[in-house]
């Protein structure tokens, strides 16, 4: 990625959360073992889903597809920002900046399209039951997650095809662990207000529509499932209440950033590290811990490991 000529800066400095090293040493630990058990937790529901015959479903397919991209988005900056606990002069170059910034919103935007194909799954598979194998079948789960990436990537690229070529020519700080694009906008040798409002309409329009799709789709869910009485319907609610809980704590932080835009205090720093280090960490935790197939399969995969070493 190549910047224009009136850009003199070259890399960036992330100031990161803390100046204390003490401090830094505890976030050290705490965010290596949620990085850690993301990664590995995304990757062990993956082989779970592929390596058992009963996981074939649309809903696990998704699931699984949402793992996959909770791995992706755990690896764009967690792992630079660990690495930065220990330097002191924490940089990064220009176009390793625009790459984070273009993998962040490429990973969330899949992210939120992809919640919308999962809350419409159960909106088939609860009032619609009789005709939910007709209609989603495998091709449709495919074209549902070819959607997400493609809307996810040209979320990205709208934002990224207009910053690459600000004109940077100082201060180059950064007020955060990662290139966070409100804060590299306003770095940039011109009144940026007019790219403060693109900016915040690009991801406000994205947000608000899938948060929205959301919201009605789990209602009138909620609403079919209150009206039936049966050991079905009790499974179906305790997997809208995962569904929901992880749409409210993955756009919560959203919600925030759009009410007050143009406010950045401390706050959004760690809201920023909840966004980007603990969100990848909601999927195995709500979703398969509380997920009685899912749970059974680890557990199956685990007698296999078991009696493969006794053999």
């Amino acid at each position: 990625m190549a910047h224009t000529n009136e850009s003199v800066v070259s890399e960036f400095v992330l100031l990161g959360l803390s100046n204390s090293w003490e401090l830094q040493l505890f976030l050290f630990a705490i965010f290596s073992i949620v990085y850690v058990t993301s990664v590995l937790g995304n990757a062990i529901i993956i082989v779970i889903i592929s390596s058992d015959s009963h996981l074939n479903s649309p809903m696990y397919f998704l699931l699984s597809n949402l793992s996959f991209i909770d791995i992706c988005q755990s690896n764009f900056a967690t792992p630079k920002m660990l690495v930065d606990f220990f330097v002191e002069h924490k940089t990064i170059s220009f176009e390793g900046c625009m790459t984070q910034i273009f993998l962040l919103h490429s990973f969330v935007g899949s992210e939120m399209m992809l919640l919308v194909a999962m809350a419409y799954d159960r909106f088939i598979a609860i009032c619609k039951p009789l005709h939910y194998s007709t209609i989603m079948n495998r091709r449709l789960c495919i074209i549902f997650v070819s959607i997400s990436w493609a809307v996810g990537i040209l979320h990205s690229v709208s934002h990224l095809v207009f910053t690459v070529d600000l004109p940077f020519c100082g201060p180059n700080e950064v007020d955060s662990f990662f290139c966070d694009l409100p804060l590299v906008i306003e770095l940039a040798c011109m009144d940026t207000y007019e790219m403060d409002i693109m900016t915040l309409t690009n991801s406000g329009l994205i947000s608000l529509s899938c948060f929205l799709a959301l919201i009605i789709s789990y209602t009138i869910i909620l609403v079919t499932v209150q009206r039936r009485s049966s050991s079905g319907s009790s499974k179906a609610l305790s997997t809208l209440t995962a569904h929901i809980t992880v749409v409210i704590l993955f756009f919560g932080p959203c919600i925030y950033f759009y009410i007050w835009p143009f406010s950045r205090r401390s706050v959004d720093k760690f809201l920023s590290v909840f966004y980007t280090v603990c969100t990848p960490l909601l999927n195995p935790i709500i979703y398969s811990l509380r997920n009685e197939d899912v749970k059974s399969a680890m557990q199956k995969l685990r007698n296999c490991h078991v009696n493969s070493w006794k053999i």
